[in-house]
């Protein structure tokens, strides 16, 4: 939409900005997960790439702190452990490629892994099974891949918890503290490699008050015993944001 590469950011877009981060926040604290699936499609349409990663990392580094204490106590710290291990060895692969590949490919990137979760979600598929430490790990992994490339580390891991017999607030709870550490992860990285830059980082920090709100609200909004509501919730906020971020209507 304005192709921003650094400092020629265009003053139109922050209200779509600040509109697009406030209702990813809300989604967070209130499913745990959704940041980059309602913020990547609106941020790759107005940056390149590695600018809107950037400034999703920065924003969601510093957004969910107030609604982590609860997710440690809910949560299974270990095991997110296990899906960060994972993630650290394929994410590098991940940044590697979205050097190589054109902005529109990145777009439909994102849209497509985000509309095939939800057809997953939808379509009722359960994993009734043990999450065994290994299947953990290979989650982890294809999280690195995917987040390394679209800024979606999420979708494996959701799918994983979504699909499995695990209590909602469980589930809720994982997604958060893995998508906190696959930020840490991915910022390190990308620091590493000389793929951060000032003008993002800014960015990314000037969005985090309306986001660390939307968060707040979503917090308190979050019922365990209302599960029906919370998948209903999620699914939704995936598809519309998966479609609206589709380069078809640019």
């Amino acid at each position: 939409m304005f192709g921003i590469t650094s400092w020629d950011f265009i003053p139109e877009a922050w209200p779509l900005l600040l509109v697009t981060v406030t209702i990813a926040g809300l989604v967070r604290g209130f499913a745990g997960f959704g940041t980059a699936m309602i913020y990547m499609p609106v941020a790759s349409s107005v940056f390149d790439p590695f600018v809107a990663l950037t400034t999703m990392v920065i924003l969601d580094l510093f957004g969910p702190v107030p609604a982590v204490p609860r997710a440690i106590r809910d949560g299974d710290p270990k095991d997110v452990a296990r899906l960060g291990v994972g993630y650290v060895l394929t994410m590098p692969i991940g940044l590697a490629i979205l050097g190589v590949i054109a902005p529109e490919v990145f777009r439909y990137g994102i849209s497509t892994v985000a509309l095939v979760l939800l057809v997953i979600l939808i379509g009722g598929f359960r994993y009734r099974g043990v999450l065994h430490k290994w299947l953990i790990y290979v989650t982890g992994m294809l999280a690195g891949f995917f987040g390394g490339t679209s800024g979606l580390a999420g979708p494996p891991v959701i799918l994983l918890y979504m699909a499995s017999s695990k209590p909602v607030s469980v589930v809720r709870a994982n997604n958060m503290l893995f998508l906190l550490l696959s930020d840490l992860l991915l910022l390190g990285v990308m620091g590493a490699t000389g793929r951060l830059s000032i003008e993002a980082i800014v960015i990314g920090a000037g969005l985090t008050l309306p986001y660390m709100t939307g968060i707040l609200i979503g917090t308190r909004l979050f019922d365990p015993s209302r599960e029906a509501v919370y998948r209903r919730v999620a699914y939704t906020i995936i598809a519309i944001s998966a479609v609206s971020g589709l380069p078809l209507w640019d």
